[in-house]
C-alpha cells in the first residue's frame, strides 16, 4: 500500500478544494473501474465525511447511534523506499504504517477503513506512543491531546474492491464492494505529520434511516 504514495504530487483537482468550504460546484469523483460520478449524487452523510475536517469516528457514532470501535489490522514501522512528497518524507526514513477498521460495536458493521502513514519524527513522544499502541483513533487522539492541527484534503476517488487489509491470512469483511475514499494529511506546527486514506463502503450510507419525532 505504501508504494501507492511514492512520488505523489499536488496534481489532484481536490487538492485544497475544501479548505474553506464544503461545496464544490460540478465536483466529479473519478472511479477506478467505471465512469466518474458526480459528487452531488453521493448520500449526504458520505459527502459530509469526505470533506469534513472533524473526527470521523464521532460523526459515525452520532449518525448511526452506536459506539464505534477502532480495530487495528496492521501496525508496523518501515523504512521508505522512495519519497512521500505529500508528507515531506524522504527515502529511507522511518514511518509508522497503521491500518484500522471503524466498526460499530452493536451492528458489527465496518463503516470505514483507514490506512495511515505517520511521520514519527515530527510527533511528540506521548502522541507517538499512543499511535504505536493502536488502541485509539487518530482523530480522537489529536483532539484529546490539545495540539493545534488542521486537515488538508488531497484527493477523493472511488473503486470496487475488497476492504483494505494488509494481513495475508485475513478474511476480508466484505466481498468486492463500492468504496469511496478520501486522502488527506494532518498538519501540526505547519508540518505534515500524518497521511491518511479513509475508505467508506457506499452500501452503509445509501440506507434510509427511520426517524421518529
Amino acid at each position: 500500500m505504501l508504494h501507492h504514495y511514492y512520488d505523489c504530487c499536488e496534481d489532484s483537482p481536490f487538492f485544497g478544494a475544501f479548505r474553506s468550504q464544503g461545496y464544490l460546484s460540478d465536483a466529479v469523483i473519478p472511479w477506478a473501474d467505471r465512469d466518474a460520478i458526480q459528487m452531488e449524487a453521493l448520500p449526504p452523510l458520505l459527502r459530509t465525511l469526505l470533506v469534513t475536517d472533524g473526527t470521523v469516528t464521532k460523526s459515525l457514532e452520532a449518525y448511526f447511534w452506536e459506539p464505534v470501535k477502532v480495530d487495528t489490522i496492521r501496525l508496523t514501522t518501515v523504512k521508505t523506499d522512495s519519497a512521500v512528497n505529500w508528507l515531506d518524507v524522504g527515502q529511507g526514513e522511518n514511518v509508522l504504517l497503521r491500518e484500522v477498521h471503524l466498526r460499530g460495536e452493536e451492528s458489527g458493521r465496518i463503516y470505514a477503513s483507514a490506512f495511515s502513514i505517520v511521520r514519527l519524527s515530527a510527533l511528540p513522544d506521548d502522541i507517538r506512543s499512543s499511535l504505536e499502541s493502536g488502541t485509539i483513533g487518530i482523530g480522537v487522539l489529536i483532539r484529546d491531546s490539545g495540539i493545534e492541527s488542521y486537515r488538508e484534503i488531497l484527493d477523493i476517488g472511488g473503486s470496487c474492491r475488497q476492504m483494505m487489509t494488509q494481513q495475508e491470512d485475513a478474511v476480508p469483511p466484505y466481498p468486492d464492494v463500492d468504496l469511496v475514499s478520501r486522502t488527506y494529511r494532518i498538519i501540526v506546527d505547519h508540518k505534515p505529520v500524518i497521511l491518511i486514506t479513509e475508505s467508506f463502503p457506499l452500501v452503509h450510507f445509501q440506507e434510509t434511516k427511520n426517524v421518529t419525532y
